[in-house]
């Protein structure tokens, strides 16, 4: 009898649901869209009852369009984005008129003051996030829930990250997976625990004297099968059998990463290939057999991805995103987006498309670019600087307001982008991390001429897996780690993932090309941070 797998992404925007079979086959997906609640003062709010219901929906669809009978299902695995759920509170995370808003999303930066005084702390368990906690990150957003809204942060019976929120839904089991907690709670897997004196020095011991209860008591390893299964009511609402297999589950970046680094056909080997998720933000994932401190970088982080290794994490808070916002400025862009709709294609996937026929070749395309020059840093710099203050910059724009200029600000987007995951690669180098191939997942990097940029910029091979949804592939594979079929990661990953096309990079004219943009990209950004520097003192000091 042939067994199926069932893996859910909940990305920024959207959940998402695929079938697979045991060799990787993704038989048919769904996508439910969900609601971002966000004001100007950099608050990004969701809703859990929201994004149940669209998990729920899109696996009952993802299954009716596969055609096959749910009986055969065998696991259930989930992905989703590192945000914040603060669960059976009265009250909402923000404000009061919303109760229903009991998520505070990733992307949020409520607690940038909060991130700054836990980092002027100098705590030793900084060290393993790269020497910075990230206002991304979870004890900064507890910290701002606490002294901002006490009640809902007193009345709340859990804070999970939303992953393990959804396996705690589908099972009542409250185990948190290390890559969650590891990744953005501090805890450090390593020693099996959370550091007690950490959360007594920044404002969170209430935390440590419940024992760590409402973050998680119990820490296992992904993929690994939770409590007695999918829970009956959860199985109703999904059209599935109570008691299958509900593996412990990952961050969304991370299942990128599982799904591609170690594919039947490149390395197979998850150290030697850096996953770059490159989706709403980007993430790249850094695997090692041992612990490597980079500055700026997060992790080291043990069993944080592949059970047993280590994980640096960096990457960049807007990537599509960072994208979508540039392409926002230029005058052409609502009519290009008209055009683009009416042939059923995003703006940025369509551009890539002219781009290609005004230069030849993808790796040509850079030429297009001319003058123009971005560092993309909408949302902060999250590697190698953890800047979370820094802005985008945008230089050697022209009078030109038509079709030609938004293609050009749209290929210097991606090279702005390109040079970013240049210099956490490079920055990793430095510390004796290297790697040999990139593995590209994520919709914003599935165009060839997308793949091609970022391989010429860093000078490096990025290869593609020959499934579409890589991401939920990494969700399926814990899914048949928690049912059986495979007996750990490792194994599952090349069964499950094979590697479909290599983007090289170009010769030696375009790489001299790349070379003095990317030159131009650090003195960008250098002499950005220098000017925040003179200025935002005396921004601060107000006006007279």
């Amino acid at each position: 009898m042939d067994s199926y797998f069932i893996g859910v992404d909940v990305g920024t925007g959207s959940a998402r649901a695929g079938v697979f079979d045991a060799k990787g086959t993704m038989l048919a997906s769904a996508k439910h869209d969900i609601t971002i609640f966000r004001d100007d003062h950099g608050h990004v709010e969701q809703s859990s009852t929201q994004i149940w219901e669209a998990v729920c929906a899109s696996i009952r669809d993802a299954i009716a369009m596969a055609a096959i009978d749910p009986a055969f299902v065998a696991g259930l695995g989930f992905d989703a984005t590192c945000s914040l759920v603060v669960q059976g509170a009265s009250a909402g995370v923000g404000d009061a008129d919303h109760p229903e808003r009991d998520i505070i999303v990733w992307m949020d930066h409520r607690s940038i003051e909060q991130a700054r005084r836990i980092n002027a702390t100098g705590h030793s368990v900084l060290s393993y996030v790269g020497g910075v906690i990230s206002p991304e990150m979870e004890t900064p957003k507890l910290l701002w829930l606490k002294e901002n809204r006490p009640q809902v942060y007193a009345d709340a019976q859990h804070f999970f990250d939303l992953t393990d929120f959804l396996t705690w839904k589908s099972t009542g089991a409250f185990e948190r997976s290390s890559c969650t907690v590891t990744c953005k709670w501090t805890y450090l897997a390593h020693e099996d625990r959370w550091d007690e004196s950490y959360f007594r020095t920044i404002g969170l011991g209430d935390l440590a004297d419940e024992g760590f209860r409402r973050i998680g008591q119990r820490i296992v390893h992904p993929g690994t099968p939770l409590g007695s299964g999918l829970a009956r009511e959860a199985a109703e609402v999904m059209g599935l059998r109570p008691g299958i297999a509900v593996a412990a589950g990952l961050i969304d970046a991370h299942a990128g990463g599982i799904g591609t680094v170690a594919a039947r056909g490149g390395s197979e080997d998850a150290s030697s290939c850096l996953g770059y998720v490159f989706g709403t933000s980007s993430c790249t994932m850094t695997t090692t057999a041992e612990p490597s401190f980079v500055p700026g970088v997060w992790g080291p982080y043990y069993s944080a991805m592949v059970p047993g290794m280590w994980l640096n994490e960096g990457g960049q808070s807007a990537a599509g995103a960072a994208i979508d916002q540039l392409l926002s400025l230029h005058p052409h862009a609502a009519r290009a987006l008209e055009e683009a709709r009416a042939q059923g294609l995003g703006l940025p996937q369509w551009l890539a498309r002219h781009a290609l026929d005004a230069a030849g070749n993808a790796s040509n395309a850079v030429h297009l670019a001319g003058q123009i020059q971005v560092v993309p840093e909408f949302l902060g710099n999250r590697a190698p600087f953890a800047d979370p203050s820094s802005r985008a910059v945008i230089m050697g724009l022209g009078m030109e307001n038509g079709m030609d200029s938004l293609v050009a600000l749209y290929v210097a987007g991606l090279c702005g982008l390109g040079y970013g995951l240049r210099q956490i690669i490079d920055t990793q180098a430095a510390s004796g991390v290297s790697i040999s191939s990139i593995s590209v997942s994520g919709g914003a990097g599935t165009h060839p001429l997308t793949r091609q940029i970022l391989a010429d910029a860093t000078r490096i091979p990025v290869e593609v897996t020959a499934c579409p949804e890589p991401v939920l592939l990494g969700s399926a594979m814990l899914a048949a780690v928690a049912a059986g079929i495979y007996p750990d990661l490792r194994t599952a990953m090349p069964a499950m993932s094979s590697v479909a096309g290599r983007s090289e990079p170009a010769g030696e004219v375009v790489h001299a090309l790349h070379e003095a943009r990317y030159k131009a990209f650090l003195a960008t950004q250098k002499l950005a941070r220098e000017i925040r520097g003179d200025i935002q003192p005396l921004l601060a000091t107000g006006s007279a």
